[in-house]
């Protein structure tokens, strides 16, 4: 993962679910671009006309419980949002935003720390998020390598696509 992610953050609270970000209703396509324009529309169908290029959501606990679904991750990357720092996620939303290639950072209750409107500047594999709005600097767990990989080949299919390509010679 090379350089830092700078954006906006748009802060939501605890327990965003699955439908909140991607309502079934939306669900009949799996193009990322066509899915973003739907993004958080289970929660405010006009949240995604706030949202630019390089935006980052800032939540509070549970983000992305309820169904597992890939769609979810694929409608935040649609709606242009690289990153998204909580103070904790679902499990299976976890494994799949990493796996559609989605960064995801956990920082606890330091989530409280950034408001909606704040510039960060996001660091994944050096685990740090600053916040140029503030000058504060948040520590969270930094993405390990092998997940750094998969998020640089764009997922788990990219990944896996150039290994074996690789493997092929």
């Amino acid at each position: 993962m090379s350089a830092p992610i700078r954006g906006t953050a748009h802060t939501l609270g605890d327990h965003i679910d699955t439908d909140a970000i991607i309502p079934a209703t939306y669900l009949v396509s799996t193009d990322p671009m066509e899915l973003g324009k739907y993004c958080m529309a289970g929660m405010d169908p006009d949240w995604v006309n706030h949202v630019k290029e390089g935006d980052i959501i800032v939540a509070g606990e549970n983000f992305g419980c309820g169904s597992s679904r890939e769609h979810a991750p694929l409608a935040i990357l649609g709606a242009g949002v690289k990153v998204v720092i909580a103070k904790s996620f679902a499990r299976i939303f976890y494994r799949n935003g990493f796996n559609m290639g989605l960064t995801l950072l956990e920082v606890g209750d330091a989530a409280d720390e950034i408001n909606a409107g704040d510039v960060l500047s996001v660091d994944p594999a050096a685990g740090t998020i600053t916040n140029e709005t503030t000058g504060k600097t948040i520590e969270c767990m930094p993405v390990p390598p092998f997940m750094q990989e998969i998020l640089n080949k764009g997922g788990l299919v990219g990944y896996v696509r150039d290994r074996l390509e690789n493997r092929a010679g």
